[in-house]
């Protein structure tokens, strides 16, 4: 069982061609951002399918934001691979009772420290609202 007091785990999917990168330019400047968000490296989010971010949600993560470079990806059909899985996962998180918005997909470029600390903001604000993950689960039948 969840510990009522923690605070809200948010995940983000950073691609190493934009939003890792976006992350690293704020941690170069030494702007703090809170301390609940785990920046997961990736080369494209496209290689992580449907059932992974369900399976987040059901370990405890309460927010997941994939930050890619959008239409700038230097994979081909990487950005519409990625679209297309996020917009699959959305019907099956309401099948399961979770809120969609927990999961949002940005694009974020290699200097974009103001978007990238607007979308922890987003997310934490989110949290703030509508709670941890762990309130809504229910596995269909």
């Amino acid at each position: 069982m969840k510990d009522p007091e923690a605070k809200p785990k948010i995940l983000i999917l950073a691609t190493l061609s934009g939003g890792y990168a976006g992350a690293d330019s704020v941690g170069q400047l030494h702007i703090n951002y809170a301390p609940n968000v785990y920046v997961l490296p990736v080369i494209c989010p496209s290689m992580f399918a449907e059932d992974f971010y369900l399976r987040a949600f059901d370990k405890g993560i309460d927010a997941i934001v994939v930050m890619y470079s959008g239409t700038d990806c230097p994979y081909i059909g990487g950005a519409e691979r990625t679209a297309q899985i996020i917009n699959k996962t959305y019907p099956l998180m309401k099948e399961r009772g979770i809120d969609t918005r927990r999961l949002r997909l940005v694009a974020i470029c290699t200097v974009c420290t103001n978007p990238f600390l607007k979308e922890v903001n987003i997310a934490n604000d989110l949290l703030q609202e509508i709670g941890s993950v762990t309130n809504e689960i229910s596995v269909p039948a």
